[in-house]
């Protein structure tokens, strides 16, 4: 089964500053966006294929994302990462150690977490972006 909060015991003297859980408003934005393209997509697919009837490109493209938004986002919406005194803990056993991060990006309204191993996290649909950046930093800074 899919674990959709972190699972991963603290180690002694670790103490978790904050969590960051999913955004709603973040989460169905980020889809709109992804049926937009899939239906403009469909449409160009149809279009070069010969196809008298693209509109069904976009009915198509609407479902499919649809389907996939309505299906998944009660577990979506439910994932949390922790940020503690020396690690990040995301869902599961996903663990980036602070003075293991090597950069951290912006990609959609994910942030993307990359260590120096090459492990890359999204911590997905967060609604500002920047300040989970600053607190990842801010945590970088201080670790203990």
């Amino acid at each position: 089964m899919y674990e959709l909060i972190p699972t991963a015991p603290l180690e002694e003297g670790e103490t978790v500053i904050t969590s960051f859980y999913p955004d709603r408003g973040a989460y169905w934005k980020d889809h709109i966006v992804l049926a937009a393209v899939a239906m403009a997509i469909g449409m160009a697919v149809l279009f070069f294929m010969g196809n008298p009837y693209i509109w069904t490109g976009a009915v198509g493209g609407l479902a499919a994302v649809a389907v996939r938004a309505f299906y998944v986002a009660s577990d979506e919406l439910q994932v949390r990462w922790d940020l503690t005194n020396r690690r990040l803990l995301g869902p599961g056993q996903r663990i980036a150690r602070l003075d293991q991060i090597s950069d951290l990006r912006t990609f959609g309204s994910a942030v993307q977490v990359v260590t120096s191993t090459g492990d890359k996290h999204l911590l997905k649909f967060q609604a500002d972006r920047p300040a989970v950046m600053a607190d990842i930093r801010d945590a970088m800074g201080r670790r203990s």
